[in-house]
């Protein structure tokens, strides 16, 4: 039997991408901060899980080796990368070398997965964002998704080590509490008429709904792969922030005025659009569209909240 460690496997795309490898045959084995008892953990397909900061001497400590591992720990946001810089260095940099080092002395093959950011390539206006775009972030989140990426080709390049990378756009789905969505369910929830939101409206996102995120995660682990891969992880689709808040408005199914702002928050690029044309070949797509997936998700928001 195939053994994947997961880190972060206690958040969201962590609980998701476990579940998949425990459906495709793999023993799991997760690793991270959140107390969960077996009977929680096992729901989502986790064999073994080890409440631990992702550290080198807590990979020593576990004295596993692994098919897989992929790497869903560390920092998911940009506004925390600005208040404690190095806090979000570490969870994304720090943590990422351990992992390295840790498959390069085990000595055995594995394949090392990176869920990244377009954010590694900051703003590179309203287009399609393709692998190979130039690299300039714009947020220190940005930065050290870079410097974590660096640290992937160096292990690949100089000690052979199997690595991929996966640039995530949007992901969302059930279990998501906080960015966008959630924040939105909350103010329309909350709401006697009137709604703002930050920016303009006209920025875009790229949704991908989280069951075709972690597909995406066991299709590049299965995919042979000799030298680095980097694969943007969208759904192709380019929705703006306004036609995002009125599906979400339309599915909860409340009469809201929705208005914006005009502020664009720093270090956040307007414009995400994934050329998802490398991800197609694996022989996975997309299979929730946005107009469902937020159908869906309100479904889950409404009944966490009985509204």
């Amino acid at each position: 039997m195939k053994k994947v460690l997961i880190t972060g496997a206690y958040g969201f795309l962590g609980r998701y991408t476990a579940k998949s490898f425990n459906k495709a045959g793999y023993h799991v084995s997760g690793i991270g901060h959140g107390k969960w008892h077996k009977y929680e953990y096992t729901k989502w397909g986790i064999d073994d899980w080890f409440e631990s900061t992702i550290t080198f001497e807590a990979l020593i400590n576990i004295n596993k080796s692994f098919d897989t591992i992929v790497h869903c720990g560390g920092s998911g946001s940009v506004a925390f990368s600005y208040q404690n810089p190095f806090e979000d260095f570490q969870k994304s940099v720090q943590s990422t070398l351990a992992l390295l080092e840790y498959i390069r002395l085990q000595g055995k093959p594995c394949h090392f997965i990176y869920p990244s950011s377009p954010a590694v390539q900051g703003d590179v206006g309203d287009k399609k964002i393709s692998e190979d775009d130039p690299s300039d972030p714009v947020s220190p989140y940005g930065f050290h998704k870079k410097a974590a990426e660096e640290l992937c080709f160096s292990y690949s390049k100089n000690f052979g080590l199997k690595v991929s990378i996966i640039r995530y756009f949007s992901i969302y789905g059930a279990g998501l509490q906080k960015q966008l969505l959630w924040d939105a369910c909350m103010k329309i929830k909350n709401s006697n008429g009137d709604v703002t939101f930050f920016g303009t409206g006209e920025e875009t996102r790229d949704w991908l709904y989280i069951t075709d995120a972690s597909a995406l995660v066991l299709a590049v682990a299965t995919h042979e792969t000799k030298k680095i891969n980097i694969i943007n992880g969208g759904s192709g689709v380019r929705t703006t922030v306004a036609e995002t808040i009125n599906m979400l408005v339309k599915a909860y199914d409340k009469q809201v005025n929705i208005n914006f702002n005009q502020d664009v928050k720093i270090g956040d690029p307007r414009f995400y659009h994934a050329d998802i044309s490398k991800a197609l070949n694996l022989v996975w797509s997309p299979r929730i569209d946005v107009k469902d997936g937020i159908s869906r998700y309100v479904n889950y928001f409404k009944e966490l909240h009985n509204d």
